[in-house]
């Protein structure tokens, strides 16, 4: 296709002949048809001169966290006959100019390869591509470009920092990994009970005192490890964080997340935009929740409250809500759910200085004022027994049942 300097010179040229069949003047004819004939000289130039390449695109990772470095690689080969001209590779990249990239002459079946860097200040995803080939006349009249690559995309997870996990807390979760949490640990070697031998038990299982006091073959059976539950909780309500805050807060989710999933629990994400992924354990299941966190956006949609009512219909395990500034109305509404779950720790992230940090109300309150960096807040928080813990604990020590549930 023709540039804008083509179209003037073509432009121009037409009106030289024009002018000249007007004025009867030959010089504006030899003009004329001068800058025809190099447009069509520049036009045919390049349309002949598109080799064919190959190139193949290579994400390193192709999942990072915020702040991670993260770049792709790329393999250039010559698939035509003959060299190549000087080419300009243009790789579109998400919220920059792109990646320009110029390919030196290469042979016919010659390799070449390149590298860049990709954004991944933020989370979300980047999309990369499709990769296009450009090539353009010396005079810059015409120019051509072809697609030589496809799309890949980025996924840039949360940031996420290293903080202490939730502590044991007290209450019955009859829904967790085992039956029986009162005295176990998480070694799965805690005795349980005896059971009749089946075909393909272990033989070094065999309780032998009670297998000869029976006549029959007794095995040892021993509890499953304890396994708790987290529940994360994110507020999306646009109104309640700034963009900047917002952020803030989907690190902080990410990072309770990935803490509670290291210590083996069941994790949860619930957003008040109405996802709710559900109890899981496994690789898979923390990559879902880490995905979802990168690509999750506020809403004036949300609605705290309507999130509050869900978990009031569960029972059991661990509840962090990470909030922003909602209504006092909402923050009240986590009292309400106390005595279905474990805990109830509430993570806010106020838009100025004036509320300091604290326990107030029937849940526990960690506030993270703008200037503080989230893990010392929270690993302080973490480091010592709320207040309702310790009543918890006292009341639960008088009449000799504490169980240790998360």
């Amino acid at each position: 296709m023709l540039t804008r300097q083509g179209w003037m010179v073509g432009i121009g040229g037409v009106a030289a002949l024009a002018t000249g069949r007007l004025l009867g003047l030959p010089e504006l004819y030899v003009f004329g048809t001068a800058a025809l004939a190099l447009v069509a000289v520049c036009l045919t130039l390049v349309w002949l001169s598109i080799p064919q390449l190959s190139v193949h695109r290579t994400l390193r990772p192709p999942r990072v966290h915020a702040g991670t470095p993260s770049r792709v690689e790329l393999a250039v080969r010559n698939d035509g006959h003959r060299s190549t001209p000087v080419l300009q590779l243009h790789d579109p990249v998400t919220g920059t100019p792109g990646a320009a990239l110029h390919l030196v002459p290469l042979g016919a079946g010659a390799v070449t390869g390149a590298a860049y860097r990709l954004p991944t200040e933020r989370r979300g995803v980047v999309r990369i591509g499709p990769m296009a080939a450009g090539r353009s006349d010396p005079f810059g009249l015409a120019s051509r470009t072809l697609d030589v690559a496809g799309s890949a995309e980025l996924t840039v997870l949360p940031h996420i920092d290293s903080i202490t996990p939730l502590p044991m807390t007290l209450g019955n979760d009859p829904l967790a990994g085992a039956d029986h949490p009162n005295a176990l640990g998480r070694s799965g070697e805690d005795f349980y009970g005896l059971r009749e031998y089946v075909v393909g038990d272990d033989l070094r299982r065999v309780h032998w005192p009670s297998t000869a006091r029976t006549g029959e073959l007794m095995v040892r059976q021993d509890e499953l490890p304890w396994q708790g539950r987290v529940t994360v909780v994110l507020d999306l309500d646009r109104s309640s964080a700034s963009p900047a805050l917002f952020e803030r807060m989907v690190s902080a989710a990410a990072s309770i997340v990935n803490a509670s999933w290291n210590r083996r629990d069941l994790v949860r994400l619930v957003t008040t935009d109405g996802v709710d992924t559900g109890f899981a354990a496994g690789h898979a299941h923390l990559d879902n929740l880490m995905e979802r966190l990168a690509v999750v956006q506020p809403t004036r949609s949300a609605i705290l409250h309507g999130v509050v009512r869900l978990l009031s219909s569960s029972s059991g395990g661990a509840v962090v809500a990470v909030v922003g500034d909602p209504e006092p109305i909402d923050l009240e509404q986590f009292g309400a759910i106390r005595g279905q779950v474990g805990a109830c720790t509430i993570v806010r992230f106020p838009h100025d200085s004036t509320t300091v940090g604290g326990e107030r109300g029937p849940a526990r309150m960690i506030v993270v004022p703008p200037e503080a960096a989230f893990a010392p807040v929270w690993n302080r928080a973490v480091a010592r027994p709320s207040r309702l813990m310790r009543s918890a604990t006292r009341a639960a020590s008088g009449s000799g049942d504490v169980r240790g549930v998360r």
